[in-house]
């Protein structure tokens, strides 16, 4: 049957590295041999794939949709060996995109876990905006995602916990003299920093700050939590903090005061979100008991 598996890896290392060479290295095969075969498919199929040049190989608009499902055939596959071997996700290699405001401080502990139990599981890891993440997963691209369940329609999603935020502010700020979480009234005429539009944080705190009649900072947008902490205790404005960011690299400074918000809307939940097959990977559900059990560990935390 063609186009034939192999041919289906050809095609989706030349869309992953825009290259008929570097995708030929990466599959240790010659350039003439990769490129005699998507020449073969694209006869089969009576389309273009990639348009060739002096650039690389770009994807054309019909190719990025054999591409998609080329991934999710090569996946499905994937899965059909590991389930035979009985590891599931964990005989092979996983690609998991996550939010750069949550990755960072959850992952390192997991990935421990993870290589200690399953020594032969390669899990490759990209921090994306929550947009590119939505892109990443629906053209395969990535295989899960752990991002905030209500900016992905139409994926499965196995929820892992929710968060609360805090506020984070200079230690001569006057709010940082109290010793209670702050109400949301406590925000009113506030400037509040917070990360660039393409995150879901950044639409939280837009409500959070609209609630309270206070405004979002135009005048600094972050790119990181770091950044937007850093902003905080130099009193450009409060910066707006997931719980676990605060109960771990926030509370190691004395840079800033941190204080709860105490607001039914100061939350986000995450999730582990997945393509919408007719089953979830095998062995997704024990990934997602293993980040609940860190994320709870870690949101235990004390702040300070």
């Amino acid at each position: 049957m063609r186009p034939t598996l192999r041919q289906l890896e050809y095609i989706v290392a030349v869309a992953d590295t825009g290259q008929v060479g570097l995708a030929a290295a990466q599959l240790n095969v010659s350039q003439p041999s990769l490129s005699a075969q998507l020449a073969d498919v694209e006869a089969d199929l009576g389309i273009t794939l990639f348009q060739r040049g002096r650039a690389g190989a770009k994807i054309t608009p019909v190719g990025k949709e054999i591409v998609r499902r080329a991934r999710q055939i090569l996946h499905e596959l994937e899965d059909l060996r590991a389930a035979a071997q009985g590891g599931g996700i964990f005989q092979g290699r996983l690609r998991l995109g996550v939010l750069p405001s949550i990755g960072p401080y959850l992952l390192p502990e997991v990935v421990r876990r993870l290589h200690a139990e399953h020594p032969s599981f390669r899990l490759i890891v990209r921090e994306e905006s929550t947009r590119d993440l939505s892109e990443g997963l629906r053209s395969g691209r990535l295989d899960m995602i752990i991002s905030t369940p209500e900016d992905h329609p139409g994926a499965r999603k196995a929820h892992l916990f929710k968060e609360h935020l805090w506020a984070a502010m200079a230690l001569d700020h006057p709010l940082a003299q109290s010793n209670s979480a702050l109400r949301i009234g406590d925000l009113r005429g506030q400037t509040l920093l917070t990360l660039g539009s393409m995150h879901r944080l950044s639409h939280i705190v837009a409500g959070l700050a609209a609630r309270a009649g206070g405004r979002v900072s135009d005048e600094y947008e972050g790119t990181s939590l770091d950044a937007i902490r850093l902003m905080a205790a130099t009193g450009a404005g409060i910066a707006i903090l997931p719980s676990i960011y605060a109960a771990t690299e926030a509370r190691r400074g004395t840079d800033v005061s941190l204080l709860a918000i105490s607001d039914t809307a100061a939350n986000r939940d995450l999730a582990l979100i997945q393509p919408q097959l007719p089953e979830p990977r095998p062995g997704s559900e024990v990934l997602a008991d293993i980040l609940r059990h860190e994320a709870e560990t870690l949101m235990n935390r004390p702040t300070e």
